[in-house]
């Protein structure tokens, strides 16, 4: 049906051996991406319109919820063009500028959580010089710093993909485009991108996730060290949505992760589960923790959406 060559579109894949339930699928993916649209859409609409949320650790959540915007609205189109349109092919230059934005906003949100971990180490650790050292310009270096770790460091990887030729296959086996899969359909040495994503996931990742430990092992030290039992407890649980939602990421990652690098003999739905909680489950569930566990979140909400208890 599709010539073997390399001009060839590349074809998404949804779920295989499922496609008579595709459209349910599809459905209830739409209402869970509308969700994230709207749970990180009034997140930063909170925190651009609240002056009493125009603070550093709100302005990391709204690099946070951009970001997750970011990943969904890279991700979701094509997903829900497969599952309710079964349109498949995707060019190829789209393709590798789909896979770069997603491990680029992959990259970025690890970079976000890190800076949002040091948000709360200073505000525990040095509170009466919390906003002398993070002030606005700092909030801003820092968030650069990290856009451009995330797309300066996919760079590598994405460049070769425009110029290897495609003369296998060219079906891929999710319904977005990830490097891994495109890569297996080169014709060509693909040595540096199986090597270089390696070493980059450990000197983002891996290390992020370690540098995030060991500042909470610092705050548990500090924390411990409070006289009062309430003190203590207000000062934890200041740190309890950022936890939440760094578990959130970092446990899907590791669980997309050791699928991919180990799952060979596992059935490939799990593959291509474990792919969509990855990209949808985080920004579904940031908004939400940052709802509940967040008074500020909470009363900025309901001043957004009274409700009139009045008769």
């Amino acid at each position: 049906m599709w010539s073997n060559n390399s001009a060839a579109p590349f074809l998404l894949t949804g779920f295989l051996g499922s496609e008579a339930a595709h459209h349910w699928i599809g459905i209830a993916f739409f209402i869970i991406y509308l969700s994230i649209l709207f749970g990180n859409g009034t997140l930063l609409f909170l925190i651009r319109n609240d002056h009493s949320l125009h603070e550093p650790m709100y302005y990391f959540l709204a690099m946070l919820a951009g970001t997750d915007l970011g990943m969904t609205l890279t991700t979701m189109p094509t997903v829900l063009g497969v599952l309710l349109l079964g349109q498949r092919e995707i060019a190829h230059s789209t393709c590798f500028t789909q896979s770069y934005f997603i491990h680029t906003l992959a990259i970025v949100e690890s970079g976000i959580l890190l800076a949002m971990a040091y948000d709360r180490f200073i505000a525990i650790r040095s509170p009466l010089r919390y906003n002398t050292i993070l002030t606005n310009s700092r909030v801003v270096k820092l968030g650069l710093v990290v856009l451009m770790r995330g797309f300066v460091s996919i760079v590598p990887p994405i460049l070769p993909l425009y110029w290897f030729q495609y003369c296998h296959s060219h079906v891929l086996s999710h319904a977005f485009c990830l490097h891994q899969d495109v890569m297996k359909l080169a014709c060509a040495d693909i040595t540096f991108n199986s090597l270089y994503p390696v070493i980059l996931v450990a000197l983002t990742f891996f290390l992020d996730a370690l540098i995030i430990l060991f500042s909470y092992i610092l705050i548990l030290n500090t924390v411990m060290g409070i006289a009062s039992g309430e003190e203590r407890a207000k000062a934890l649980n200041t740190c309890v949505s950022h936890i939440s939602c760094v578990l959130v990421f970092y446990i899907t990652v590791i669980g997309l992760s050791f699928i991919h690098r180990f799952g060979k003999h596992v059935p490939h739905v799990v593959h291509i589960t474990m792919s969509y909680v990855y990209f949808l489950f985080p920004p579904f569930m940031n908004p939400i923790i940052y709802s509940i566990k967040t008074k500020q979140i909470q009363r900025s909400i309901i001043h957004l959406f009274p409700l009139n208890c009045r008769s």
